[in-house]
């Protein structure tokens, strides 16, 4: 197994979450509006998702770190599973002009919405099927927020597609180590299928087979 990292935690701590108004909000329903991961999950209101998520340049600090951990350098390629608009994707691309980058995600609202200069490396594409690349295509495979809105069958494809086409791979989930961040996890989670701690989910890693490095949000 890889390094656990801190990497998203700071920027994820920034944003304020009111649990208990989300879960007596209607949540049945607004859970199902939030797995059609389109227009309502990305910018629609706030019970539903993100209720707004705007290209502002909190990301360039984030990518910066990928490319001081990790090596990266111009020229080399990077793939982003489950990228959703792309955001992060964008500053490593203005940070690594000449970098090969991939992203792909599930929704279509966020591919088209992302931000016009890195659309045209996107594609409509799900974490858990087989990859179109061969094994160690990409420098990096990064995943954040993502595999945790799959079920434990479809990880196992995901885990094992970004092992076999990343030379280095860096995961991030929702996780929790208490009985409280569960409750809060719960409440706030619209979308979300592996409710696992993070005992639980370094174990899955290995029994999967990936060896890449990790990293867990909670809701504190």
């Amino acid at each position: 197994m890889g390094r656990l990292l801190d990497i998203v935690t700071p920027l994820h701590k920034r944003t304020k979450r009111k649990y208990i108004d989300r879960m007596v909000d209607e949540k049945v329903l607004c859970m199902g509006k939030a797995k059609e991961y389109e227009f309502d999950y990305w910018d629609g209101d706030r019970r539903f998702g993100y209720g707004g998520y705007k290209y502002d340049g909190r990301w360039r600090p984030v990518a910066q770190k990928f490319i001081d951990i990790y090596g990266l350098k111009d020229g080399d390629k990077i793939l982003d599973v489950g990228c959703g608009k792309a955001h992060l994707l964008c500053e490593l691309k203005k940070l690594l002009p000449n970098s090969e980058v991939c992203g792909f995600d599930i929704s279509r609202h966020g591919l088209a919405d992302a931000p016009e200069e890195i659309r045209p490396y996107l594609l409509r594409y799900k974490a858990q099927d087989v990859y179109p690349w061969g094994d160690g295509y990409f420098d990096l495979v990064i995943s954040l927020g993502a595999l945790h809105n799959l079920r434990i069958f479809e990880l196992e494809t995901a885990l094992k597609e970004i092992e076999r086409v990343g030379k280095q791979k860096y995961i991030m989930v929702e996780s929790y180590r208490s009985n409280e961040e569960l409750f809060n996890l719960q409440c706030w989670a619209l979308t979300a299928e592996a409710f696992f701690d993070t005992g639980s989910w370094i174990w899955l890693y290995r029994h999967f087979g990936y060896t890449g490095d990790y990293e867990f949000i909670y809701f504190e």
